[in-house]
């Protein structure tokens, strides 16, 4: 069953619960989103309140996927430039689905919303995004349309010795 989106939800417990529960279970699963597991909610739980803060000042905006049981499954929150020359494209950060709905075709189902999403912003021209190597996710995010821009060789440290490349990816929408 395909997941329901969601622009802009209204922030309640227990949509910041499932957020929490979700990016605890990506990022536990091994997921590249900002975390190395093992993490829990509550070392999690800053970050999310800054991108909270961040969407009640207008500069992000949240997509969420409910399953069919109601639950948060996937996420990403899009994020506006500031830069009066940067104005014309959004990021998009913390791309999750959740590890029980990964497989599904859930991730491209959450892009294309994403790009659907940023297709209504006024002015926007293109999606980018940075992701981190060793996960083959460049190889997913191209399968879905989005070109590799640039690669910064080693720029995230996951552990001593386990260095990644930081890869930014763009997606066009004109």
């Amino acid at each position: 069953m395909p997941l329901t989106f969601t622009l802009d939800p209204s922030v309640t417990p227990a949509l910041r619960d499932g957020v929490l529960d979700l990016w605890a279970e990506v990022s536990n699963a091994g997921g590249a989103v900002g975390f190395v597991a093992p993490v829990g909610r509550e070392e999690i739980r800053p970050e999310l309140v800054k991108h909270l803060v961040a969407m009640t000042e207008g500069r992000v905006r949240l997509l969420v996927g409910h399953d069919e049981a109601g639950e948060v499954a996937a996420t990403v929150f899009i994020s506006f430039n500031t830069h009066r020359l940067m104005k014309h494209w959004v990021w998009l950060y913390t791309v999750m689905v959740h590890p029980r709905h990964q497989g599904k075709g859930y991730g491209r189902d959450l892009l294309a919303a994403a790009a659907d999403a940023a297709r209504g912003f006024e002015g926007i021209d293109a999606i980018r995004l940075g992701c981190r190597g060793g996960h083959g996710l460049e190889r997913f995010y191209g399968s879905c349309g989005y070109k590799e821009v640039g690669r910064v060789p080693d720029a995230i440290r996951v552990a001593p010795g386990d260095d990644r490349d930081e890869i930014t990816m763009l997606l066009p929408l004109v």
